[in-house]
């Protein structure tokens, strides 16, 4: 998430921390900082607001579970950058210990419906970025999860399954959440794939990949902007069914997205395959509180 709001009062702790990423920061960018504010909402990283001595204030990330996570975070936003529509955060600094983006205050929208359809008609001009495979050219995260995109693949069917909920699946085994009824419903979801994902013949689209209400703000002027991303090239459906998942997006969203790039009349049908790879990711995640919600997507897709 891209969070605004500053924590509450910090410890001792805390300010040890606050002074050891002020070090960081003075170093990255050969600036002073005047001062350094815990933000609310960090699930993954501890994140920060850091104003600078000209003037300007930065948003920064510290301590990633992984080494490599703040570099696979900043090669998708200059991905997404590609697509040249929605507003991305500029990135300022990235190495393994430390990601430092422009600081983007979020404002309400002065019309709800008016930010939405600017929202989905640049959202539908990003997916017109295409590539020629499935996948992307390194892996990265969806949360705190590995996300497998290699190796890449002509075939979105194959490439959904075995680097999507395949993967997913078999880290629910290993962490001892794919329960008997599960499990047997995914094995019968193997062979019924024909029928839930028909190749329609779309190239890869460029997708934000875990875009939900939480991964997007709007700034001034009702601008959408972007962040968080799992970046990979596939099917846009797969996008536009997670935002169906947690809600958030309203209605003149998908009338926008569509009159700039009209979609299969079944695709709401279809979404249900692709929330399944977040549902699988949430049970992961944050355990078997998702079982009923995986084992309920799963008996829907097989009726």
């Amino acid at each position: 998430m891209y969070w605004t709001k500053t924590a509450d009062p910090v410890s001792a702790e805390c300010v040890l921390t606050n002074n050891h990423i002020t070090s960081l920061i003075c170093t990255a960018l050969k600036s002073n900082v005047l001062t350094v504010s815990p933000l609310s909402g960090g699930s993954i990283s501890p994140v920060f607001r850091a104003e600078l001595d000209n003037g300007s204030s930065v948003f920064v990330k510290s301590s990633p579970q992984y080494d490599n996570m703040f570099i696979k975070e900043a090669n998708g936003l200059r991905e997404l950058m590609k697509g040249d529509s929605l507003r991305i955060p500029e990135i300022l600094y990235v190495n393994e210990e430390l990601l430092i983006l422009e600081h983007m205050p979020a404002t309400s929208p002065t019309g709800r419906t008016k930010f939405f359809e600017k929202f989905g008609a640049q959202l539908a001009m990003l997916h017109r970025t295409a590539s020629d495979q499935f996948g992307f050219d390194e892996n990265n995260y969806i949360g705190a999860t590995p996300q497998k995109n290699l190796p890449r693949s002509s075939s979105w069917k194959e490439f959904y399954f075995v680097n999507r909920l395949e993967y997913q699946f078999r880290l629910a085994e290993q962490n001892g959440y794919a329960a008997k009824e599960i499990s047997s419903l995914f094995h019968i979801l193997e062979h019924s794939l024909d029928r839930l994902i028909p190749d329609d013949g779309e190239s890869p689209a460029l997708l934000h990949g875990d875009l939900w209400s939480g991964n997007f703000l709007c700034i001034e002027e009702n601008v959408p902007v972007i962040f968080d991303p799992a970046v990979y090239y596939g099917h846009r459906e797969a996008d536009l069914a997670m935002t169906l998942l947690f809600g958030g997006f309203d209605e003149s969203f998908y009338c926008s997205y569509t009159e700039v790039y009209p979609l299969n009349n079944e695709w709401k049908r279809r979404s249900e395959v692709y929330k399944l790879y977040h549902l699988l990711n949430h049970l992961n995640l944050f355990g078997e509180g998702y079982s009923s919600q995986v084992y309920h997507t799963l008996k829907l897709l097989l009726t």
